[in-house]
Protein backbone atom coordinates (compact mmCIF):
# COMPACT_ATOMS: atom_id res chain seq x y z
CA UNK A 1 0.00 0.00 0.00
CA UNK A 2 1.50 3.32 -0.66
CA UNK A 3 2.74 5.65 1.51
CA UNK A 4 2.41 3.23 4.33
CA UNK A 5 -1.19 3.09 4.71
CA UNK A 6 -1.71 0.67 7.35
CA UNK A 7 -4.49 2.28 9.47
CA UNK A 8 -6.93 0.00 10.79
CA UNK A 9 -10.23 -1.27 8.52
CA UNK A 10 -12.45 1.57 10.52
CA UNK A 11 -10.14 4.56 9.72
CA UNK A 12 -11.74 5.51 6.28
CA UNK A 13 -10.66 8.53 3.76
CA UNK A 14 -11.83 11.45 2.50
CA UNK A 15 -12.46 9.56 -0.80
CA UNK A 16 -14.32 6.55 1.04
CA UNK A 17 -13.77 3.50 2.40
CA UNK A 18 -13.85 1.48 -0.97
CA UNK A 19 -10.95 0.41 -2.83
CA UNK A 20 -9.78 3.41 -5.27
CA UNK A 21 -11.24 3.39 -8.80
CA UNK A 22 -8.60 2.18 -11.32
CA UNK A 23 -9.46 4.59 -13.58
CA UNK A 24 -9.60 7.94 -10.34
CA UNK A 25 -6.01 9.10 -9.77
CA UNK A 26 -5.85 8.91 -5.64
CA UNK A 27 -5.35 12.52 -4.31
CA UNK A 28 -2.22 13.25 -3.11
CA UNK A 29 -1.35 13.01 0.85
CA UNK A 30 1.99 11.94 3.01
CA UNK A 31 0.48 9.96 5.49
CA UNK A 32 3.60 9.28 7.42
CA UNK A 33 4.07 13.29 7.52
CA UNK A 34 0.83 13.53 9.11
CA UNK A 35 1.58 10.61 11.60
CA UNK A 36 5.11 12.53 12.43
CA UNK A 37 2.79 15.69 13.33
CA UNK A 38 0.53 14.16 15.31
CA UNK A 39 3.06 11.69 17.30
CA UNK A 40 5.44 14.80 17.77
CA UNK A 41 2.67 17.13 19.08
CA UNK A 42 1.93 14.20 21.58
CA UNK A 43 5.26 14.08 23.09
CA UNK A 44 5.52 17.90 23.20
CA UNK A 45 3.00 20.29 23.38
CA UNK A 46 5.04 23.06 21.87
CA UNK A 47 4.93 21.53 18.25
CA UNK A 48 1.12 22.43 18.40
CA UNK A 49 2.33 25.69 18.50
CA UNK A 50 4.89 25.83 15.80
CA UNK A 51 3.37 23.63 13.18
CA UNK A 52 -0.58 25.32 13.60
CA UNK A 53 -0.14 28.29 11.64
CA UNK A 54 1.85 26.19 9.29
CA UNK A 55 -1.30 23.95 8.61
CA UNK A 56 -4.03 25.71 8.44
CA UNK A 57 -7.96 24.60 7.99
CA UNK A 58 -8.36 21.12 6.88
CA UNK A 59 -4.88 19.97 6.43
CA UNK A 60 -5.02 16.19 7.32
CA UNK A 61 -5.94 13.90 4.55
CA UNK A 62 -7.66 11.45 6.89
CA UNK A 63 -10.48 12.51 8.53
CA UNK A 64 -9.26 10.58 11.67
CA UNK A 65 -6.17 12.34 12.17
CA UNK A 66 -8.17 15.85 11.29
CA UNK A 67 -10.03 14.39 14.71
CA UNK A 68 -6.91 13.80 16.48
CA UNK A 69 -5.22 17.35 15.34
CA UNK A 70 -8.19 19.03 16.51
CA UNK A 71 -8.54 17.43 19.79
CA UNK A 72 -4.93 18.70 20.15
CA UNK A 73 -5.77 21.81 19.78
CA UNK A 74 -8.57 22.20 22.15
CA UNK A 75 -6.04 20.96 24.65
CA UNK A 76 -3.29 23.10 24.44
CA UNK A 77 -5.46 25.55 24.29
CA UNK A 78 -7.13 24.48 27.86
CA UNK A 79 -3.29 24.58 28.71
CA UNK A 80 -3.63 20.33 29.17
CA UNK A 81 -1.60 17.78 28.76
CA UNK A 82 -1.15 16.45 25.28
CA UNK A 83 0.09 12.79 26.46
CA UNK A 84 -2.05 9.88 24.32
CA UNK A 85 -3.67 9.07 27.56
CA UNK A 86 -4.62 12.62 28.30
CA UNK A 87 -5.64 12.77 24.48
CA UNK A 88 -7.15 9.01 24.66
CA UNK A 89 -9.47 9.87 27.53
CA UNK A 90 -10.74 13.27 25.68
CA UNK A 91 -11.55 11.14 22.58
CA UNK A 92 -13.54 8.39 24.45
CA UNK A 93 -15.76 11.35 26.18
CA UNK A 94 -16.70 12.86 22.69
CA UNK A 95 -17.32 9.26 21.57
CA UNK A 96 -14.73 9.59 18.76
CA UNK A 97 -11.87 7.14 19.97
CA UNK A 98 -13.57 3.91 17.82
CA UNK A 99 -13.44 5.75 15.16
CA UNK A 100 -9.56 7.15 15.40
CA UNK A 101 -7.98 3.67 15.88
CA UNK A 102 -8.58 2.96 19.74
CA UNK A 103 -5.81 3.47 21.86
CA UNK A 104 -3.71 1.28 20.30
CA UNK A 105 -2.98 3.26 17.08
CA UNK A 106 -2.72 6.68 19.39
CA UNK A 107 0.27 4.40 21.34
CA UNK A 108 1.79 3.67 17.83
CA UNK A 109 1.49 7.87 16.92
CA UNK A 110 3.22 8.64 20.07
CA UNK A 111 5.95 6.21 19.26
CA UNK A 112 7.49 8.13 16.90
CA UNK A 113 9.37 10.57 17.73
CA UNK A 114 10.70 13.43 16.50
CA UNK A 115 12.26 16.75 17.38
CA UNK A 116 9.31 20.17 16.95
CA UNK A 117 11.92 21.38 14.05
CA UNK A 118 11.51 18.65 11.85
CA UNK A 119 7.58 18.97 12.90
CA UNK A 120 7.53 22.00 10.79
CA UNK A 121 8.95 20.45 7.77
CA UNK A 122 6.58 18.03 8.49
CA UNK A 123 3.81 20.00 8.41
CA UNK A 124 4.86 22.17 5.03
CA UNK A 125 4.31 18.87 3.30
CA UNK A 126 0.91 18.31 4.68
CA UNK A 127 0.08 21.44 3.84
CA UNK A 128 1.16 21.52 0.17
CA UNK A 129 -0.59 18.37 -0.14
CA UNK A 130 -3.76 20.00 0.83
CA UNK A 131 -3.50 22.72 -1.42
CA UNK A 132 -2.92 20.03 -4.36
CA UNK A 133 -6.01 18.79 -3.52
CA UNK A 134 -8.02 21.20 -3.26
CA UNK A 135 -6.84 22.63 -6.64
CA UNK A 136 -7.49 18.73 -7.68
CA UNK A 137 -10.86 19.17 -6.99
CA UNK A 138 -11.32 22.50 -8.59
CA UNK A 139 -9.94 20.63 -11.63
CA UNK A 140 -12.55 17.92 -11.26
CA UNK A 141 -15.73 20.24 -10.90
CA UNK A 142 -14.54 22.44 -14.06
CA UNK A 143 -14.21 19.46 -15.99
CA UNK A 144 -17.82 18.36 -14.64
CA UNK A 145 -19.33 21.58 -15.23
CA UNK A 146 -17.93 21.56 -19.09
CA UNK A 147 -19.90 18.44 -19.49
CA UNK A 148 -23.13 19.63 -18.22
CA UNK A 149 -25.79 19.94 -21.52
CA UNK A 150 -26.23 23.53 -20.71
CA UNK A 151 -22.66 24.72 -20.35
CA UNK A 152 -21.84 28.21 -20.67
CA UNK A 153 -18.53 28.87 -21.38
CA UNK A 154 -18.16 32.88 -19.75
CA UNK A 155 -19.91 31.65 -16.78
CA UNK A 156 -17.51 28.56 -16.55
CA UNK A 157 -14.52 30.52 -16.76
CA UNK A 158 -15.72 33.62 -14.21
CA UNK A 159 -16.36 30.14 -11.65
CA UNK A 160 -12.99 29.52 -12.62
CA UNK A 161 -11.74 32.95 -11.56
CA UNK A 162 -13.39 33.54 -8.67
CA UNK A 163 -12.37 30.21 -7.50
CA UNK A 164 -8.59 30.54 -8.12
CA UNK A 165 -8.82 33.79 -6.81
CA UNK A 166 -10.01 32.51 -3.01
CA UNK A 167 -7.72 30.23 -3.36
CA UNK A 168 -4.97 32.08 -3.62
CA UNK A 169 -6.21 34.08 -1.02
CA UNK A 170 -6.24 31.36 0.91
CA UNK A 171 -3.00 30.69 0.32
CA UNK A 172 -1.35 33.99 1.51
CA UNK A 173 -3.55 33.37 4.22
CA UNK A 174 -2.60 30.44 5.77
CA UNK A 175 0.70 28.84 7.43
CA UNK A 176 3.35 31.63 7.96
CA UNK A 177 1.78 34.10 5.87
CA UNK A 178 -1.07 34.25 7.90
CA UNK A 179 0.91 36.26 10.62
CA UNK A 180 3.45 38.16 8.39
CA UNK A 181 1.89 38.90 4.98
CA UNK A 182 1.06 42.46 6.05
CA UNK A 183 3.84 43.12 8.47
CA UNK A 184 6.85 45.16 8.37
CA UNK A 185 9.76 46.28 9.87
CA UNK A 186 9.69 49.97 11.41
CA UNK A 187 11.84 51.34 9.63
CA UNK A 188 10.23 50.82 6.13
CA UNK A 189 6.67 51.43 7.83
CA UNK A 190 8.08 54.39 7.93
CA UNK A 191 9.67 55.53 5.12
CA UNK A 192 8.59 53.34 2.58
CA UNK A 193 4.23 52.91 3.03
CA UNK A 194 3.38 56.34 1.53
CA UNK A 195 3.29 58.39 4.52
CA UNK A 196 5.20 61.23 2.36
CA UNK A 197 3.19 60.96 -0.67
CA UNK A 198 1.56 63.69 -2.09
CA UNK A 199 -1.67 64.51 -1.64
CA UNK A 200 -4.63 63.07 -4.63
CA UNK A 201 -6.36 66.62 -3.71
CA UNK A 202 -5.13 69.47 -2.06
CA UNK A 203 -1.48 70.60 -1.27
CA UNK A 204 0.75 68.73 1.60
CA UNK A 205 -0.30 71.46 3.93
CA UNK A 206 -3.94 71.80 2.97
CA UNK A 207 -4.75 68.16 2.15
CA UNK A 208 -8.47 67.18 0.72
CA UNK A 209 -7.98 63.59 -0.04
CA UNK A 210 -4.82 61.96 1.38
CA UNK A 211 -3.74 59.03 -0.19
CA UNK A 212 -4.24 55.78 1.38
CA UNK A 213 -7.24 57.54 2.96
CA UNK A 214 -11.02 57.54 1.60
CA UNK A 215 -12.54 61.44 1.43
CA UNK A 216 -16.24 61.18 2.47
CA UNK A 217 -18.61 64.02 0.57
CA UNK A 218 -21.31 64.68 2.93
CA UNK A 219 -24.54 66.68 1.94
CA UNK A 220 -28.23 67.04 1.83
CA UNK A 221 -29.65 66.26 -1.32
CA UNK A 222 -29.28 68.98 -4.16
CA UNK A 223 -26.22 70.95 -2.68
CA UNK A 224 -24.22 69.63 -5.17
CA UNK A 225 -21.96 67.46 -3.87
CA UNK A 226 -22.03 64.22 -6.66
CA UNK A 227 -21.26 68.38 -8.78
CA UNK A 228 -18.32 68.56 -6.96
CA UNK A 229 -17.29 64.26 -7.12
CA UNK A 230 -17.68 64.65 -10.68
CA UNK A 231 -14.79 67.22 -11.05
CA UNK A 232 -12.45 65.18 -8.57
CA UNK A 233 -13.47 62.09 -10.51
CA UNK A 234 -12.98 63.58 -14.24
CA UNK A 235 -9.63 65.34 -13.12
CA UNK A 236 -8.23 62.04 -11.41
CA UNK A 237 -8.80 60.73 -15.61
CA UNK A 238 -6.39 63.85 -16.32
CA UNK A 239 -9.70 65.94 -18.27
CA UNK A 240 -8.81 69.02 -16.22
CA UNK A 241 -5.86 69.67 -13.32
CA UNK A 242 -7.68 71.32 -10.10
CA UNK A 243 -10.83 71.07 -8.75
CA UNK A 244 -11.54 74.54 -6.35
CA UNK A 245 -7.85 76.15 -7.79
CA UNK A 246 -6.16 72.57 -5.78
CA UNK A 247 -4.37 70.25 -7.68
CA UNK A 248 -5.69 66.49 -8.20
CA UNK A 249 -3.72 63.62 -8.42
CA UNK A 250 -4.01 61.54 -11.74
CA UNK A 251 -5.20 58.08 -11.29
CA UNK A 252 -4.63 54.27 -13.68
CA UNK A 253 -8.60 53.98 -13.91
CA UNK A 254 -11.78 54.61 -11.62
CA UNK A 255 -14.63 52.57 -10.69
CA UNK A 256 -17.50 54.50 -10.04
CA UNK A 257 -20.53 52.55 -8.12
CA UNK A 258 -23.11 54.30 -9.43
CA UNK A 259 -26.12 52.68 -7.20
CA UNK A 260 -27.89 55.67 -5.97
CA UNK A 261 -30.10 56.92 -9.25
CA UNK A 262 -27.86 55.96 -12.14
CA UNK A 263 -30.06 57.96 -14.37
CA UNK A 264 -29.29 60.79 -12.67
CA UNK A 265 -26.03 60.28 -11.92
CA UNK A 266 -25.40 59.86 -15.93
CA UNK A 267 -27.26 62.95 -16.44
CA UNK A 268 -25.00 65.15 -13.96
CA UNK A 269 -21.74 63.69 -15.56
CA UNK A 270 -22.69 64.22 -19.16
CA UNK A 271 -22.47 67.99 -18.47
CA UNK A 272 -18.75 68.23 -18.64
CA UNK A 273 -18.42 65.55 -21.59
CA UNK A 274 -16.77 66.50 -24.92
CA UNK A 275 -16.83 64.91 -27.80
CA UNK A 276 -12.88 64.88 -27.48
CA UNK A 277 -13.14 62.88 -24.03
CA UNK A 278 -15.06 59.41 -25.68
CA UNK A 279 -11.59 57.50 -25.58
CA UNK A 280 -10.79 58.57 -21.86
CA UNK A 281 -13.85 57.71 -21.00
CA UNK A 282 -14.30 54.58 -22.60
CA UNK A 283 -10.48 53.15 -21.74
CA UNK A 284 -10.37 54.90 -17.89
CA UNK A 285 -13.99 54.84 -16.44
CA UNK A 286 -15.92 51.93 -15.63
CA UNK A 287 -19.54 52.63 -14.36
CA UNK A 288 -21.35 49.94 -11.92
CA UNK A 289 -24.69 50.78 -12.27
CA UNK A 290 -27.59 50.07 -9.48
CA UNK A 291 -27.03 47.91 -6.43
CA UNK A 292 -23.64 45.79 -5.45
CA UNK A 293 -24.06 41.74 -6.14
CA UNK A 294 -23.83 41.85 -1.84
CA UNK A 295 -23.64 44.32 0.47
CA UNK A 296 -20.04 45.16 1.78
CA UNK A 297 -20.44 44.62 5.45
CA UNK A 298 -21.77 40.94 4.22
CA UNK A 299 -18.68 40.40 2.04
CA UNK A 300 -15.87 42.54 3.36
CA UNK A 301 -13.37 41.61 0.19
CA UNK A 302 -16.34 42.62 -2.53
CA UNK A 303 -14.44 46.17 -2.65
CA UNK A 304 -10.86 44.95 -3.25
CA UNK A 305 -12.33 42.36 -5.46
CA UNK A 306 -14.61 44.94 -7.54
CA UNK A 307 -11.21 47.13 -7.89
CA UNK A 308 -9.20 44.00 -9.03
CA UNK A 309 -11.74 42.77 -11.60
CA UNK A 310 -11.60 46.41 -13.46
CA UNK A 311 -7.74 46.83 -12.97
CA UNK A 312 -9.23 50.25 -10.62
CA UNK A 313 -6.85 52.31 -8.54
CA UNK A 314 -9.72 54.63 -7.16
CA UNK A 315 -13.67 53.25 -6.48
CA UNK A 316 -15.95 55.93 -6.20
CA UNK A 317 -18.95 55.37 -3.69
CA UNK A 318 -22.35 56.84 -4.67
CA UNK A 319 -23.60 56.59 -2.52
CA UNK A 320 -22.56 54.89 1.34
CA UNK A 321 -26.34 53.73 2.28
CA UNK A 322 -26.81 51.69 -0.75
CA UNK A 323 -23.25 49.96 0.12
CA UNK A 324 -24.33 48.52 3.47
CA UNK A 325 -27.24 46.57 5.03
CA UNK A 326 -27.63 49.47 6.96
CA UNK A 327 -26.27 52.71 8.02
CA UNK A 328 -27.40 52.63 12.31
CA UNK A 329 -26.10 49.15 13.13
CA UNK A 330 -22.17 50.20 14.72
CA UNK A 331 -21.09 46.36 13.99
CA UNK A 332 -22.08 46.63 9.96
CA UNK A 333 -20.39 50.12 10.03
CA UNK A 334 -17.35 48.20 11.59
CA UNK A 335 -18.01 45.89 9.05
CA UNK A 336 -18.03 47.72 5.85
CA UNK A 337 -14.92 49.86 7.46
CA UNK A 338 -12.86 46.72 6.97
CA UNK A 339 -14.03 46.30 3.54
CA UNK A 340 -13.43 50.01 3.25
CA UNK A 341 -9.52 49.18 4.91
CA UNK A 342 -9.17 45.53 2.79
CA UNK A 343 -9.36 48.28 -0.45
CA UNK A 344 -6.79 51.05 0.65
CA UNK A 345 -4.51 48.15 1.68
CA UNK A 346 -4.73 47.08 -1.98
CA UNK A 347 -3.55 50.56 -2.93
CA UNK A 348 -7.07 51.46 -4.18
CA UNK A 349 -7.87 55.02 -3.23
CA UNK A 350 -11.54 55.86 -2.04
CA UNK A 351 -14.20 58.61 -2.57
CA UNK A 352 -17.30 57.79 -0.88
CA UNK A 353 -20.72 60.31 -1.26
CA UNK A 354 -23.05 60.40 1.62
CA UNK A 355 -26.04 61.91 3.66
CA UNK A 356 -26.43 64.34 6.20
CA UNK A 357 -29.11 63.24 8.91
CA UNK A 358 -32.30 64.87 7.85
CA UNK A 359 -33.07 67.03 11.08
CA UNK A 360 -30.00 69.37 10.31
CA UNK A 361 -30.85 69.60 6.10
CA UNK A 362 -32.20 72.86 7.18
CA UNK A 363 -29.45 74.88 8.57
CA UNK A 364 -28.47 78.44 7.41
CA UNK A 365 -25.65 79.02 4.82
CA UNK A 366 -22.59 79.33 6.50
CA UNK A 367 -23.17 77.80 9.61
CA UNK A 368 -20.98 75.41 10.79
CA UNK A 369 -21.95 71.35 11.03
CA UNK A 370 -20.25 69.09 13.15
CA UNK A 371 -19.55 65.19 12.57
CA UNK A 372 -22.55 64.43 14.51
CA UNK A 373 -24.39 65.70 11.58
CA UNK A 374 -23.29 62.98 9.62
CA UNK A 375 -26.11 60.30 8.89
CA UNK A 376 -25.63 56.97 10.72
CA UNK A 377 -23.28 54.93 12.81
CA UNK A 378 -20.08 57.26 14.10
CA UNK A 379 -18.08 54.35 12.49
CA UNK A 380 -18.33 55.42 9.34
CA UNK A 381 -16.74 59.06 9.68
CA UNK A 382 -14.30 57.45 12.26
CA UNK A 383 -12.89 55.20 9.94
CA UNK A 384 -13.19 58.13 6.86
CA UNK A 385 -9.59 59.94 6.47
CA UNK A 386 -11.24 63.28 5.38
CA UNK A 387 -14.85 64.51 5.85
CA UNK A 388 -16.09 67.21 3.82
CA UNK A 389 -19.23 68.71 4.68
CA UNK A 390 -21.39 70.97 2.11
CA UNK A 391 -24.39 73.28 3.48
CA UNK A 392 -26.80 74.82 1.61
CA UNK A 393 -30.28 74.62 0.36
CA UNK A 394 -31.04 71.99 -2.21
CA UNK A 395 -30.72 73.94 -5.91
CA UNK A 396 -28.86 76.91 -4.40
CA UNK A 397 -25.57 77.44 -6.70
CA UNK A 398 -24.45 79.00 -3.81
CA UNK A 399 -23.27 76.78 -0.61
CA UNK A 400 -20.90 76.24 1.82
CA UNK A 401 -17.61 73.76 1.95
CA UNK A 402 -16.91 72.96 5.71
CA UNK A 403 -13.52 70.15 6.34
CA UNK A 404 -14.95 68.37 9.48
CA UNK A 405 -11.66 66.32 9.45
CA UNK A 406 -8.69 66.64 7.98
CA UNK A 407 -5.69 64.90 7.42
CA UNK A 408 -3.23 67.76 7.64
CA UNK A 409 -4.15 71.41 8.01
CA UNK A 410 -7.72 72.42 7.22
CA UNK A 411 -9.76 73.98 4.10
CA UNK A 412 -12.26 76.50 4.33
CA UNK A 413 -14.55 77.52 5.34
CA UNK A 414 -15.04 78.10 1.54
CA UNK A 415 -17.81 79.58 0.19
CA UNK A 416 -18.26 78.13 -3.56
CA UNK A 417 -21.16 78.56 -6.59
CA UNK A 418 -21.70 75.85 -8.49
CA UNK A 419 -22.85 76.29 -12.59
CA UNK A 420 -25.45 73.54 -12.33
CA UNK A 421 -25.39 74.31 -16.24
CA UNK A 422 -21.86 73.38 -17.03
CA UNK A 423 -21.27 71.70 -13.77
CA UNK A 424 -18.26 73.15 -12.40
CA UNK A 425 -17.72 75.22 -9.09
CA UNK A 426 -15.78 77.82 -8.49
CA UNK A 427 -14.46 79.49 -5.46
CA UNK A 428 -16.71 83.02 -4.05
CA UNK A 429 -13.33 85.75 -4.03
CA UNK A 430 -15.14 87.73 -1.26
CA UNK A 431 -13.93 84.87 1.49
CA UNK A 432 -10.39 84.56 -0.03
CA UNK A 433 -8.48 85.64 2.79
CA UNK A 434 -5.75 86.81 0.64
CA UNK A 435 -8.41 88.98 -1.30
CA UNK A 436 -9.85 90.39 1.85
CA UNK A 437 -6.19 91.38 3.10
CA UNK A 438 -5.24 93.51 0.09
CA UNK A 439 -8.45 95.13 0.37
CA UNK A 440 -8.05 95.89 3.92
CA UNK A 441 -6.40 99.33 3.87
CA UNK A 442 -6.42 98.89 7.83
CA UNK A 443 -5.46 95.71 7.59
CA UNK A 444 -6.93 93.15 9.57
CA UNK A 445 -7.13 91.06 13.11
CA UNK A 446 -7.64 87.63 13.73
CA UNK A 447 -11.18 88.27 14.78
CA UNK A 448 -12.18 90.33 12.09
CA UNK A 449 -10.95 87.70 9.51
CA UNK A 450 -13.12 84.75 11.38
CA UNK A 451 -16.04 86.62 12.03
CA UNK A 452 -15.87 87.42 7.70
CA UNK A 453 -15.34 83.87 7.11
CA UNK A 454 -17.87 82.95 9.77
CA UNK A 455 -20.53 85.23 7.48
CA UNK A 456 -21.60 86.93 10.63
CA UNK A 457 -21.55 85.94 14.42
CA UNK A 458 -19.28 85.77 17.33
CA UNK A 459 -16.50 83.64 16.11
CA UNK A 460 -15.17 80.45 18.34
CA UNK A 461 -11.74 79.60 19.73
CA UNK A 462 -11.64 77.65 16.97
CA UNK A 463 -12.56 79.65 14.38
CA UNK A 464 -10.08 82.24 15.45
CA UNK A 465 -7.23 79.75 15.85
CA UNK A 466 -8.29 78.84 12.08
CA UNK A 467 -8.44 82.19 11.07
CA UNK A 468 -4.97 83.02 12.49
CA UNK A 469 -3.22 79.87 10.86
CA UNK A 470 -4.39 81.46 7.68
CA UNK A 471 -2.99 84.58 8.19
CA UNK A 472 0.48 83.16 9.07
CA UNK A 473 0.45 81.19 6.75
CA UNK A 474 -0.20 84.60 4.01
CA UNK A 475 3.13 85.84 6.39
CA UNK A 476 4.93 82.97 5.70
CA UNK A 477 4.25 82.98 1.68
CA UNK A 478 5.25 86.60 1.65
CA UNK A 479 1.69 88.09 1.08
CA UNK A 480 0.82 89.66 4.37
CA UNK A 481 2.92 91.62 7.32
CA UNK A 482 2.03 91.29 10.79
CA UNK A 483 2.46 93.78 13.15
CA UNK A 484 2.57 92.53 17.07
CA UNK A 485 -0.38 93.38 18.93
CA UNK A 486 0.23 95.17 23.02
CA UNK A 487 -0.29 92.39 26.16
CA UNK A 488 -3.71 93.36 27.70
CA UNK A 489 -3.58 95.69 31.25
CA UNK A 490 -5.22 98.14 33.08
CA UNK A 491 -6.22 100.15 29.63
CA UNK A 492 -6.66 96.49 27.82
CA UNK A 493 -4.62 95.46 25.13
CA UNK A 494 -4.61 95.30 21.13
CA UNK A 495 -4.47 92.05 18.66
CA UNK A 496 -2.12 91.68 16.27
CA UNK A 497 -3.15 93.05 12.59
CA UNK A 498 -2.00 91.70 9.52
CA UNK A 499 -1.15 93.86 6.49
CA UNK A 500 -0.60 92.77 3.28
CA UNK A 501 2.63 93.17 1.90
CA UNK A 502 4.11 95.69 -1.10
CA UNK A 503 5.19 92.47 -2.69
CA UNK A 504 1.15 91.45 -2.98
CA UNK A 505 0.16 94.88 -3.47
CA UNK A 506 2.40 95.23 -6.44
CA UNK A 507 1.40 92.03 -7.46
CA UNK A 508 -1.96 92.83 -8.79
CA UNK A 509 -1.44 96.42 -9.93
Amino acid sequence: MPQGTTLPPEMSSHYGDGPTPPDVAEPPYNMDAERAVLGASMHNGDTIDAVRHVLGDDAFYRPAHETIWRTLLALRREDRPTDPIVLGETLREQGDLRRIGDLVYLHQLANLHYSVGSAEYHAEIIRKKADLRRLRASAVRTLQRTEEPSADPEAIRTEVEAELRVERERALDSGQGRLSRFATDGWTFTQETGADTEPLWGTRDKTVWASGESLMIVGAPGVGKTTLAHQVVFARLGLSQTVLEMPVAPSRRVLYLAMDRPKQIAKAMKRRVFPSDEPILRDRLVVWEGPLPATLDKEPDLLADLAAAHQADTIVIDSLKDAVSTMVDDSLAVAFHNARNRALRGGVEILELHHQRKATADAPRGQRPSLDQVYGSTWYVSGAGSVLFVTGKAGDPAVTLHHLKTPTGEIGPLDVTHDHKRGTTTLDPTKDPAVLLRYAPNGMTTRELATVLLGGGDPERADLEKARRRLENLVATGLAIKADGIAGGAGGGQQARYYASARHLTAVG
